[in-house]
């Protein structure tokens, strides 16, 4: 029984080992708002268009839901960028593309509002890009002070 149950338990550790990294692997970073879905929106805006950074426009999922019949929670896609930034992950990869301009999805749940991106870093790695390490840093850096304007002082 003693060699039943250690055989076991390093099974699921192994098991642990595999998917935990893989779960927290996915790309997806996401920031807590201390606001309502629309405040966070015009707030990530605001500091979006301070920084200088080209504002592209927003899509209410939730509306597009409605009309099409669906119930569906506040939920509002955020589109930026930067080209300069931006267009050099395409150079290296046209498929980068793919993940310009940066997109900030705010969502509500029953547990609050929530902004998620995806990470640069793992946009680098999916593409294949390995010479942009200092625009992943700026890329990262920027969104990371952007969503930092949801947070209450």
């Amino acid at each position: 029984m003693t060699l039943y149950l250690k055989t076991l338990i390093a099974g699921a550790a192994m098991l642990v080992a595999i998917v935990v990294p893989a779960a927290a692997s996915d790309g997806v970073v996401t920031v807590k708002s201390d606001y309502s879905v629309a405040e966070t929106v015009a707030r990530i805006k605001k500091d979006v268009l301070k920084k200088g950074i080209m504002f592209f426009g927003v899509i209410d999922q939730a509306q597009l839901g409605k009309k099409a019949g669906n119930d569906v929670n506040p939920s509002r896609l955020v589109m930026f960028g930067n080209p300069a930034l931006g267009t050099t992950f395409i150079t290296a990869n046209p498929e980068a593309g793919l993940d310009w301009p940066v997109r900030v999805l705010v969502y509500q749940t029953a547990d609050g509002v929530y902004a998620a991106y995806t990470d640069f870093d793992w946009i680098a790695k999916r593409h294949g890009i390995t010479d942009r390490v200092a625009q992943v840093k700026m890329a990262t850096e920027v969104i990371q002070s952007v969503t930092s304007t949801i947070k209450k002082n």
